[in-house]
């Protein structure tokens, strides 16, 4: 539990960092929880919500509650990622309309680099080790086949893909909102935040109204999906750690074929708005993609991102080793 201002600090900078991944489909939350040096603390922390915190206020006071349920840590990481979410959400929606290359580009780096990072922590590459990962890779990738659904925005669809979305979100290897993507779920949820925004800015109520109803339905499937999914992580990444990055690290590598920066359109459908999003997409050679849409590849500077990328993972992972070092001094 951060004890001062500047542990404080410095859990939202986690926090933001793990809010800045959770919006792209490139990396996850749980994966910067994992490389600064929080993750355990952070699953522990989630699982231990229970409902007897409650007597403990009413017993103890809510002061005995806030340190049992190690509440500071919460809101330090949870205040970053809210900042983090906020703040990026029209940026990327921005980018994605307008430089999709160049954004899928440098999400690629930042899982290529990642499948290192998360895959050097398995202290042994046993028979099993090896099947988990090559398990994940398999998994991960007919995951990335599989056509996304068109998007809806039902309430109870929203639920679900909040559930589903916060499970992999604090999985150090899963993208939640490349769960989110495969869903037909991304622009909807990322579109609502921007929506959001808007509506504040030009106070238009009914919008506003409209819209938080469907983030407020959305935030209540990730809350339930924390809760219930953290304590079975928990317990078994404190069984078999080894396996279970395994399994993760493969899992990295199976949606790097999702990752690809240049793709060709097979198919279209069209979102609530109007709008024309992709379905089905094959990858292609930068040359190719040049060729089909009569565009620059752009592959110098799609390259330069790429190690980009790779380089604020590193970066990322020496400031977690240090992090790590003076918390054991």
């Amino acid at each position: 539990m951060p004890t001062n201002k500047k542990s404080f600090i410095g859990l939202a900078l986690r926090g933001i960092g793990m809010g800045a991944a959770d919006v792209v489909p490139g990396v996850s939350g749980g994966t910067i929880a994992f490389i600064t040096g929080i993750y355990e603390e952070f699953l522990e922390t989630i699982s231990n919500l229970k409902p007897a915190l409650l007597k403990i206020w009413k017993k103890e006071g809510f002061k005995a509650m806030w340190t049992q349920m190690n509440g500071n840590f919460l809101l330090a990481v949870f205040l970053g990622i809210g900042i983090s979410i906020i703040t990026l959400s029209k940026l990327l929606k921005y980018l994605l309309e307008h430089h999709e290359v160049l954004l899928w580009s440098f999400f690629f780096g930042l899982i290529m680099a990642s499948v290192w990072l998360v895959g050097k922590t398995v202290s042994k590459w046993s028979v099993l080790n090896v099947v988990g990962l090559v398990a994940g890779t398999a998994i991960a990738f007919y995951v990335t086949i599989i056509t996304p659904t068109a998007g809806s925005e039902n309430l109870l669809y929203i639920f679900l893909c909040g559930t589903l979305a916060i499970c992999a979100m604090i999985l150090p290897g899963i993208s939640g909102s490349f769960i989110l993507l495969l869903l037909g779920a991304y622009t909807t949820i990322l579109g609502a935040v921007s929506d959001i925004l808007d509506a504040l800015k030009g106070k238009d109520w009914t919008i506003l109204l409209d819209r938080s109803i469907l983030m407020g339905v959305f935030m209540l499937g990730c809350l339930f999906g924390l809760i219930t999914f953290s304590k079975l992580l928990n317990l078994l990444y404190k069984k078999n750690k080894d396996f279970i990055i395994s399994i993760l690290t493969g899992f990295l590598i199976g949606s790097l074929n999702k990752i690809w920066p240049w793709k060709q359109t097979l198919e279209t459908t069209t979102n609530s708005k109007g709008e024309e999003i992709p379905v089905v997409q094959n990858n292609i050679l930068p040359a190719k993609y040049t060729e089909l849409y009569g565009e620059e590849s752009q592959l110098i500077p799609a390259i330069i991102l790429m190690i980009t990328g790779i380089g604020i993972i590193v970066i990322l992972d020496r400031f977690g080793k240090q992090s790590t070092e003076k918390t054991n001094d």
